[in-house]
């Protein structure tokens, strides 16, 4: 084989994105507060951009012209002159100002805006609740509370660093011992008194150990619920409360008793620190119906409003004749500002449209509920608006709608369809919430099997198999009819 190097033409045809378009498509996914970061960093590099509530500045009266551009209707943008360096091979920088013109005139049509901006007062600190304790400081308080060796303190700080939200100890102690430096049997010591702890149970290595140290904590003497812990918890897991009376050589009765006990247990002892944590949502897009009419709005509260500076827009004009080099950076910036500008209202008119078509063809549901919610697919969506499928992922994505029926993620409105017995096409939320009506309602000593729903939903026009069934009641955390009556059964209400 020879290898030989050679100078050959080829002809090839690829897609590049311009940088204009880049900034545009990333400006698509993002939520409200990263979009007011964006627009923040903008403002901080672009002397051409500021907000619309700051006042304009104003040049010197001394330096404007006779007859001054800053006299220029409001809404309105000066032409920008001529490059004088301008050979005859760039005749069309005119024709690139024109149009950075023409977008620059778009950008003040916001017909679709029906949300008027309202400027909220800020609580004051004194009304500001604290935020709570979190389950590591309130170990590490206790701690230094209990021990005083400061070996032994390092093995609890490291103890309590490795537990994870629901209180367990996600590192061996023998890799804490070889970071300390000290026998596997002390790590076992300190972690023994954290275990004790409030709350109970945390630092534990797996489950047996966590319920254990709560029974040895409350001194409850029962070798049977010990039992249980320590050797049949498969049993216990799949609620087989008959194979698990036979195990233990005593009655149902019993196996009752003892269950309640583990029952009130806690498995989870670190859960309790995070279950306030509350996840607040901004809506993106509004929806309601007023008097039979939809109306679509964004909500743009919280978002600037920005212009493009007038003093430095006077100023590009007469740094044209000053001076060329001071001209071509302010007009860089400006097509910047423009682009930056013009983007964000393309950002806001692809959701728009986007909100408007989902809205339109989910009205039913807005109006009457769940029962009328419709299959939706992205590749529809896209071919109404006129946009890539791409578009339009971006689009719904990390986006939140408030509707008459609350607060829904745009992706909820976008889900696969299945046929129904006449062969209209059915939502697959709209299945699910039926099963879950339907074990809701169920006869709990005859809980209803996936092949009785399947036959249910059949005679309701949902054409769907078992394994179908099978897999959404899953997706709901809907326990098997076996287990489900096992569990009845044990609640002494048969």
């Amino acid at each position: 084989m020879i290898l030989k190097q050679r100078l050959d033409q080829r002809q090839v045809q690829k897609l590049i994105l311009a940088p204009a378009l880049q900034q545009a498509i990333k400006l698509l996914p993002l939520t409200n507060l990263e979009l007011q970061e964006v627009i923040d960093a903008e403002l901080s590099e672009n002397p051409l951009l500021e907000l619309e509530d700051e006042a304009p500045e104003r040049m010197p009266e001394a330096d404007a012209e006779p007859g001054g551009t800053d006299a220029a209707p409001e809404g309105e943008t000066p032409a920008a002159p001529a490059d004088p360096d301008a050979g005859p091979g760039e005749s069309t920088e005119n024709g690139e100002d024109a149009e950075f013109e023409s977008y620059f005139q778009e950008y003040f049509d916001d017909g679709f805006r029906s949300l008027p901006q309202e400027v909220k007062e800020v609580p004051s600190l004194e009304n500001t609740l604290p935020s709570n304790v979190s389950l590591w400081d309130h170990l590490s308080w206790q701690s230094n509370l209990t021990f005083f060796d400061p070996v032994d303190r390092d093995i609890a700080e490291r103890i309590i660093g490795n537990i994870n939200e629901d209180g367990y100890l996600i590192s061996p102690p023998e890799e804490l011992a070889a970071a300390v430096g000290v026998p596997v049997e002390r790590v076992d010591a300190v972690r023994a008194k954290v275990r004790m702890f409030d709350p109970v149970g945390v630092g534990s290595l797996d489950l047996k150990e966590c319920l254990l140290s709560q029974m040895d904590n409350l001194q409850i003497r029962d070798d049977t619920a010990r039992a249980i812990i320590c050797d049949h918890q498969a049993l216990l897991e799949k609620s087989d409360y008959a194979q698990l009376a036979r195990v233990l050589g005593v009655p149902m009765s019993a196996v009752r008793y003892h269950i309640e006990i583990i029952q009130r247990l806690d498995p989870c002892p670190g859960r309790k620190y995070h279950e306030e944590r509350t996840s607040y949502v901004v809506p993106d897009i509004v929806v309601t119906i007023e008097e039979g009419e939809l109306k679509v709005a964004l909500n743009d509260e919280g978002l600037p409003r920005l212009r493009i500076n007038t003093y430095y827009r006077i100023l590009l004009s007469k740094a044209l004749k000053e001076n060329p080099e001071t001209y071509r950076f302010l007009k860089d910036k400006m097509k910047k500002a423009l682009w930056f500008l013009r983007s964000l209202d393309q950002r806001d008119q692809t959701i728009y449209k986007v909100a408007r078509s989902v809205a339109e063809r989910q009205r039913e549901f807005l109006e009457k509920g769940m029962e009328f919610l419709r299959p939706l697919t992205l590749m529809e969506i896209a071919q109404e608006v006129g946009v890539h499928e791409s578009t339009v992922g971006r689009v719904v994505a990390n986006k939140y709608i408030l509707t008459p029926r609350g607060t829904f993620s745009l992706k909820y409105f976008f889900h696969k369809s299945l046929a129904g017995g006449t062969g209209e096409e059915i939502s697959s939320l709209r299945v699910k919430e039926r099963i879950r009506r339907l074990v809701e309602s169920e006869d709990r000593t005859h809980p209803l099997s996936d092949m009785e729903i399947e036959e249910i939903l059949a005679r309701e026009n949902f054409l769907i198999a078992r394994r179908t069934v099978a897999k959404y009641r899953k997706q709901l955390s809907i326990l098997p009819s076996h287990i489900r009556k096992r569990k009845f059964i044990m609640e002494g209400k048969e």
